[in-house]
């Protein structure tokens, strides 16, 4: 049985599976007595509703039978009394995949790639601010360099490399420091990182770190499926110190309080999902705490993101009075001042900061980059 998140999300890979699936079964390698072998074997899809959590196997099994995708506690296990009641067997496409390979030519040959104590290969989704994006099947051991750089082509526009992200919205970030790291279960473990379903996400330098680790821990707050308090409560709690930190408002001691609901809500979580949480938190504050502590100490976000702690300003010296700012202005906030600058035939510009709604139109359609933000 091949479980899917949803028609929705995924439709080609949907439809080309139905087809695989109808010409297995034309050449009778699904059904009833496949080649007259008196062995059965058939395969369906089943699509759900589309849910993060149901990536733990428990909650899975439960959306598969048409139930709300929740985990159960075990005992007992899956491969005792699982799918229908019945042992069950639950792995991802990729380790299936790598089954027939394996069949056809040996452990041997398998282990012969990857690691001491992660063999084989990875595939990997590579995205975020990399010249070539797209999936990458890569040795166990391979360094966060040569996917970026040697695989990825680099970071656009000659920007820093800053961080990756590694398994997904619940993995952590691997930092530029890091970036000759081998990449295995064990390494990424040592540095509070995860493999996951092989998600890689690269930010540049102009990324803020407490900016995306909310951005992830938005997605997993909506992807609790609710059934216990720590993941349903803990998570919005920790979204909102986030919130109230990239607003401007945050205190000292709630760097503190963020640490501690952290390691609450990983102990205490149901499941995965919860479990894995804080783990984009947890990583930002260890590898960039000094952004954090910018962002409460100096009301500062380093990159330049987060708007409610944003300042756009005009050089009077460089505007040449064009205009195209205010022209651009959703809010009307720019207007002329009576100062022309040396060499300059025209008044130049300034920003009300009381109306602006820092949505950066002016900042883009500046010429002479005359317009900050700070």
């Amino acid at each position: 049985m091949i479980p899917s998140e949803g028609y929705a999300e995924y439709p080609i890979a949907v439809a080309r599976l139905q087809k695989a699936i109808e010409q297995a079964r034309e050449y009778g390698l699904l059904g009833k007595d496949i080649f007259g072998s008196g062995f059965d074997f058939d395969l369906e899809i089943r699509l759900g509703a589309g849910a993060f959590v149901c990536g733990e196997e428990t909650a899975l099994m439960a959306s598969i039978e048409g139930k709300r995708g929740e985990p159960k506690p075990r005992p007992p296990f899956p491969a005792v009394k699982g799918l229908f009641d019945k042992p069950t067997v639950e792995n991802n496409v990729e380790t299936f995949a790598n089954i027939p390979q394996i069949l056809l030519k040996g452990a041997d040959w398998f282990a012969s790639m990857g690691t001491e104590r992660s063999k084989g290969t990875k595939v990997f989704a590579l995205g975020g601010k990399i010249k070539h994006t797209g999936l990458v099947e890569v040795p166990m051991g391979t360094t966060l360099r040569e996917i970026i750089y040697d695989i990825g082509g680099g970071i656009p526009n000659g920007k820093k490399f800053k961080a990756a992200q590694t398994g997904g919205p619940s993995g952590g970030c691997i930092p530029a420091s890091l970036i000759d790291t081998e990449i295995d279960y064990d390494n990424l473990t040592a540095i509070g990182c995860m493999m996951g379903s092989g998600g890689l996400i690269v930010m540049d330098e102009d990324t803020c770190m407490v900016d995306i680790a909310k951005f992830f821990l938005d997605f997993t707050v909506d992807e609790s499926c609710g059934k216990c308090i720590p993941c349903r409560v803990g998570t919005r709690r920790l979204l909102e110190l986030l919130d109230k930190i990239t607003s401007g408002k945050g205190e000292p001691e709630d760097l503190d309080r963020l640490e501690q609901l952290c390691y609450y809500i990983k102990a205490n979580s149901a499941c995965g999902l919860g479990q894995t949480a804080p783990n984009p938190v947890l990583a930002t504050l260890k590898f960039f705490r000094n952004e954090y502590e910018a962002h409460v100490n100096e009301k500062k976000c380093p990159s330049g993101v987060c708007k409610d702690l944003l300042t756009y300003t005009i050089d009077k010296e460089k505007c040449i009075g064009c205009g195209l700012c205010a022209k651009n202005c959703p809010v009307d906030t720019i207007s002329k001042t009576d100062y022309t600058a040396p060499g300059h035939k025209l008044p130049s510009f300034e920003i009300n900061p009381d109306k602006c709604i820092k949505c950066g139109a002016c900042m883009a359609n500046c010429k002479v980059k005359a317009i900050s933000k700070k």
